[in-house]
């Protein structure tokens, strides 16, 4: 104890006094409200305790706020880092969710179609913003009514409507809002990024983007934004690389041209295409060309058009001018009123059925064709060496739409275009100042194919003349065919020799030639219509000398045309010689008596000596010649060849 009391001197009580808490008063202070009165009925005084600032109190150091911030940070812990498996699989979960809400009632969960949206936007790995783009599309599809949606404005949502319209109308605008907004994303996916991150799969984004695009655009084609989807696939048909992209945006627009009923859609998909390719100035792929030749024009339009103008429907029964009167049928006031209201009534129940009209759908087939009409000509004019083949290849098909006024103008670019490929006259137009183009005409050259152009030039005319009414075209008409004619009598030697008169791109018979820097199958593979030149030749024969009628061949032209294809029999390979031969049968049993001196040396009417390199049929005098390649043919290798040999000669010995 005394221990205790000797060391008070050493004690320091004003230290230890200051680290006493402070006294506080016996009430906290309170902030008077006023009185209630309770369930019971009695009054009660409820006080507001004050929460004093921490920060007024002057006593506080800064060393004590030091201490409770690093307090709250050490609180503050990171978050853990969750595996990139386990947030795939997070994410599934919740989209599968979502889209299980939004299928069972979709008027009841509109904002899920953000919360859509916010997965896509919001995280950073590429497989899961896959997802939520796939599921989006596959939700979509789902819940899109069969009409257009009509956006509304402020006043349209101010008027006042019952509680089903009122929430039918919510459920569109949100569904409209967040479809935009899909197609929106689709589209910045799609577009080329100047700075990518490390480890954002650019490539495959794009890729589902597009494939989503298409998706949608095959199931809700009559939905909004249709345009916008069109253009995310038009731009990726704009590039010369061929990829995978490229060949499925390609099919989905022959897809959605074949599916067209009413023709909207493929005349807004065929004014996109051709704004595109006027804008790269052509430099497209011929492939983008094949699709015009999937519109369902082609077999349903039977109209006749230009690049500019569309031929109306002609009036058979006007009588000079006019139509004449028909016998009105008596009905009174009130069956006439009754008709009208049945009339009123089918043409409400039309509309409301969405049912396609005849009318709608040829104009708008008018206006595609005209569109189709303008593109081609405009190609044939700059001779744009990888889409002439294109080109041609779709005029032959639609040589029965092309009008009267299109025939001169068209007549006329054919005509340059196999001068052209004429390589006499290349040759002697050809200057030796112009050597520095050299490589460029090289290079053309490699790209096109001038025989098979010339072949579907010599088509597209005799088309041109087939796709005419036969009385029209003797009296209206006036095309002059020679020059078709004479060149395709001079391209029987040389296709004889071709090396590759038989070639099909999917059927190769031989190895690609190692000079070229892509092999030809390759560019050929997408080829709609594509046909060896063996048939394209059998198809201008057979313009040229199996017509009837008005066209019938003369004698001259079914003799010159006979007797050199017996020739060129001998050169040409086992099954391009049978079908020539099968052509000269069929010849033979309609024109018999014409070709029949060809045979029969005692007929002969011809004086002189036959030319047999002649380049016109009238120049060669061929009736002073006669049929000899018969008898080689009878020794050819192959016996189908042989027979069919024997049986011209057979069907000629029978003509009387």
């Amino acid at each position: 104890m005394k221990d205790f009391y000797s060391r008070a001197a050493e004690w320091d009580l004003e230290q230890d006094y200051e680290r006493r808490p402070r006294k506080t008063s016996k009430r906290d202070k309170e902030k008077s409200r006023l009185p209630i009165k309770t369930a019971e009925g009695a009054i009660e005084h409820v006080a507001e305790s004050i929460v004093e600032d921490e920060s007024d109190n002057p006593f506080d150091s800064d060393e004590d706020d030091a201490e409770e911030q690093s307090e709250d940070e050490i609180v503050e812990k990171p978050k853990p880092h969750v595996p990139a498996k386990v947030q795939i699989l997070e994410a599934k979960e919740e989209l599968a969710r979502i889209a299980e809400l939004i299928n069972e009632d979709p008027e009841e969960h509109t904002g899920l179609f953000k919360r859509l949206a916010d997965m896509v936007s919001e995280t950073s790995l590429p497989a899961v913003k896959k997802l939520a783009l796939a599921t989006q599309v596959a939700i979509y599809r789902d819940i899109i009514p069969g009409y257009r949606i009509r956006p509304l404005g402020e006043d349209d949502m101010t008027t006042k409507v019952s509680k089903d319209v009122r929430k039918l109308r919510n459920f569109e605008q949100s569904l409209l809002a967040g479809y935009q907004n899909a197609v929106k994303v689709l589209a910045s996916f799609v577009k080329p990024r100047r700075i990518a991150k490390e480890g954002d799969d650019v490539e495959g984004l794009k890729a589902v983007a597009i494939n989503c695009a298409c998706s949608l655009l095959i199931a809700v084609p009559h939905f909004n934004f249709r345009g916008e989807l069109l253009k995310i696939l038009i731009s990726q048909l704009g590039r010369r690389k061929v990829d995978d992209n490229f060949v499925k945006c390609r099919e989905t627009i022959e897809k959605l041209f074949s599916n067209d009923e009413d023709g909207i859609v493929s005349m807004e998909a065929v004014g996109l295409l051709c704004k595109m390719m006027k804008a790269r100035d052509y430099h497209v792929h011929d492939s983008v060309l094949d699709t015009f030749l999937h519109l369902r024009l082609l077999s349903e339009f039977s109209l006749k058009g230009s690049k500019d103008s569309i031929d109306k429907h002609g009036d058979d029964e006007t009588i000079k001018g006019k139509k004449p009167k028909m016998k009105r049928e008596f009905r009174t006031k009130k069956e006439r009123k009754l008709v009208k209201e049945r009339n009123a009534v089918a043409k409400d129940m039309k509309e409301a059925d969405a049912l396609v009209s005849h009318e709608q759908r040829d104009k708008m087939q008018a206006e595609t064709l005209k569109l189709v009409f303008g593109t081609y000509f405009r190609i044939l004019k700059l001779r744009s060496p990888s889409l002439m083949g294109a080109v041609l290849e779709g005029l032959a098909k639609y040589a029965h739409l092309i009008n009267q006024d299109f025939f001169g103008d068209l007549l006329e670019a054919l005509k340059e275009l196999i001068a052209q490929t004429d390589p006499s006259n290349s040759s002697e137009a050809a200057d030796p100042s112009d050597s520095t183009d050299e490589p460029d005409s090289l290079e053309d050259i490699a790209t096109r194919n001038i025989t098979r152009e010339a072949l579907l030039c010599c088509i597209t005319a005799f088309a041109l003349l087939e796709g005419q009414d036969a009385s029209k075209a003797a009296s209206t008409l006036h095309l002059d065919l020679s020059f078709f004619m004479t060149h395709i009598y001079q391209s029987l030697y040389p296709l004889s020799l071709h090396p590759d008169i038989e070639y099909n791109p999917n059927k190769p018979l031989h190895l690609p030639d190692p000079s070229t820097s892509t092999p030809e199958s390759a560019q050929n593979n997408n080829k709609v219509n594509f046909q060896t030149p063996t048939v394209l030749l059998l198809r201008c024969l057979q313009s040229t000398l199996i017509a009837k009628g008005a066209n019938a061949a003369p004698p001259v032209r079914l003799a010159g045309f006979t007797k050199r294809l017996m020739t060129a029999s001998l050169q040409l390979p086992e099954k391009s010689s049978l079908a020539t031969l099968s052509l000269l049968t069929r010849v033979a049993k309609q024109h018999g008596r014409k070709i029949a001196p060809l045979w029969n040396t005692e007929e002969r009417r011809g004086d002189g000596v036959f030319d047999p390199l002649a380049q016109t049929v009238e120049g060669s005098n061929v009736f002073a010649g006669n049929v000899w390649e018969g008898e080689l043919l009878r020794l050819h290798y192959c016996p189908k060849v042989r027979e069919v040999a024997k049986e011209v000669e057979k069907v000629v010995a029978a003509v009387k």
